[in-house]
């Protein structure tokens, strides 16, 4: 939800629902002339079907014997494992097909710490020419894009944008700062081919994500002494502007 918006409405009650995303129409700007009528703009509320058509679950049992012999509270620790687990599986999904969708493109980048810097800021002039908003603009990079970074001349807080500098912040968050207009996300997520990551960047108006968690059951089990948990989430999402993103494969070694 960081990179995505939640422009959406309607209700999402399980796989296969349908929610409708709403696009904001681009107002003209003419000239004024003194003496002649103005002229107003038909607004057209248009809207895009989303459909939730994807789906990831979790299931896992415990045995009464297990429970009582642990020092931990397992089925609120595995539950919570359980979350984790599902947010890693979904935004390996998204950042695994969106960047696929983008208009913008830049040039495989053999990447290290002399021009890691460069590349991002190449990234932000992209997204200058599209004239997207200064705000909400992101870039995800992997671990070790992030540590070339670190490792990198961007020594100060003031030229990251941050009032903490970017060699002391934490990668672990998922946000390791600013750069130039950009927030950098750090993310394991990334689809990759070998040593290519398919890095990306864009503007949180580009695409649209929509999920809702439809189902957890605590249960007991019929054939063992024992408790099970299972949760099942639906989701969907949509690139609906493709300008809003930019392509940028880096191979990192």
């Amino acid at each position: 939800m960081d990179i995505c918006n939640s422009q959406w409405e309607g209700e999402i009650k399980g796989q296969g629902s349908s929610v409708m995303i709403r696009n904001r129409p681009t107002i003209a700007v003419t000239d004024y002339v003194v003496n002649q009528d103005i002229q107003y703009q038909d607004i057209v509320d248009e809207k895009v079907e989303l459909v939730i058509d994807k789906a990831k679950s979790f299931s896992f049992k415990i045995d009464d014997i297990d429970a009582t012999q642990s020092n931990i509270p397992v089925m609120n620790e595995l539950t919570q494992d359980a979350a984790y687990q599902m947010k890693i599986a979904i935004d390996t999904h998204v950042l695994g097909s969106v960047y696929a969708d983008a208009t913008n493109s830049i040039s495989t980048l053999t990447m290290d710490k002399t021009n890691v810097i460069d590349w991002i800021i190449d990234a932000e002039v992209k997204m200058e020419e599209q004239n997207l908003p200064s705000s909400e603009r992101w870039i995800i990079i992997p671990p070790k894009a992030a540590g070339f970074i670190q490792k990198s001349d961007l020594k100060n807080a003031s030229l990251s944008g941050d009032a903490k500098s970017i060699i002391r912040s934490n990668m672990m968050n998922g946000r390791l700062g600013e750069i130039g207009g950009i927030t950098v996300y750090v993310s394991n997520n990334l689809a990759k081919s070998g040593t290519t990551y398919q890095c990306l960047a864009g503007h949180k108006s580009a695409v649209t994500f929509a999920a809702q968690i439809v189902k957890v059951e605590n249960l007991r089990l019929q054939t063992k002494f024992g408790d099970a948990i299972r949760g099942l989430n639906v989701y969907g999402f949509k690139t609906v502007l493709p300008s809003g993103l930019v392509s940028m494969p880096a191979v990192i070694a």
